[in-house]
């Protein structure tokens, strides 16, 4: 696909985000998009942005569970950038004007001490190199409208990144039974899922050992300092108006989140 198309589709997405209008699928306009294309779809707006003077500080990993995949018909995850403006404070409340359709996701975070590089990094290589881990809330956000995407088209929207919060007190790795730590996700004081570690491709840092190792296809580095979301442990409960959020992690804490009403 030649660049101005590549261009051409980011800035449609872009105008998206900016309108706070959903759009047509991208995948409908430029139904053979690849995957190797809708990367570099996502790396272009990311670049403007951080031209704009936001920082990267992070990556997410999307579509970990078995669910999310076959739901999408794909046979592997996805990652997007995080900007230093996608931060929120824990116990923070968003200003429901700020997201398009969100849904909530409870996620580990894992916070790196040293550089992963691809392509053969493996999951103890990331238990090395992990500083420490935090509860975290993904908000994921489409500018797709109703959410009717595809492999390309998340991957295009930057994983379908939205905002993120993290929570509790840095703990160490070693600390944690990653596959077993299990996770509760209440809206408005109600359970309404709950998760273990192992959802996330079978082990969290497995999955950021996938990702360094899928970065290394496009020349880039996790490094030290930067905050990986390692995927989500329940499937995403989708959020309205004044709804509020907290995710309790076992050993790991609590974080929160709230919408406000316009």
């Amino acid at each position: 696909m030649a660049s101005n198309s590549i261009e051409k589709l980011a800035d449609y997405l872009w105008d998206a985000e900016q309108t706070g209008q959903g759009v047509q699928a991208l995948t409908k306009i430029q139904p053979e998009l690849s995957i190797r294309e809708a990367y570099q779809v996502q790396m272009h707006n990311i670049d403007k942005k951080v031209k704009d003077g936001q920082k990267i500080i992070g990556k997410k990993i999307g579509l970990t569970s078995l669910a999310m995949q076959k739901l999408l018909g794909v046979d592997q995850p996805d990652y997007g950038h995080l900007l230093d403006e996608m931060l929120v404070e824990n116990g923070d409340e968003i200003p429901f004007s700020r997201v398009m359709q969100p849904k909530v996701e409870g996620e580990i975070a894992f916070v790196l001490k040293e550089d992963l590089v691809g392509p053969t990094v493996s999951t103890e290589d990331v238990l090395r190199a992990t500083d420490y881990i935090l509860p975290s809330i993904e908000i994921v956000d489409s500018r797709v409208k109703d959410w009717k995407i595809k492999l390309p088209d998340t991957i295009a929207d930057n994983a379908s990144c939205g905002l993120y919060v993290l929570g509790g007190q840095a703990i160490q790795v070693s600390d944690v039974d990653l596959l077993k730590v299990g996770m509760v996700l209440k809206r408005n004081g109600e359970i309404v899922n709950t998760g273990v570690g192992a959802a996330a491709l079978g082990n969290p840092a497995y999955a950021v050992a996938w990702l360094a190792n899928k970065l290394h296809e496009f020349g880039i580095v996790l490094k030290a300092g930067e905050v990986i979301l390692s995927g989500a442990l329940s499937a995403a409960v989708d959020a309205q108006p004044g709804d509020t959020f907290s995710i309790e992690i076992d050993q790991l804490g609590e974080v929160n989140v709230k919408f406000s009403r316009n």
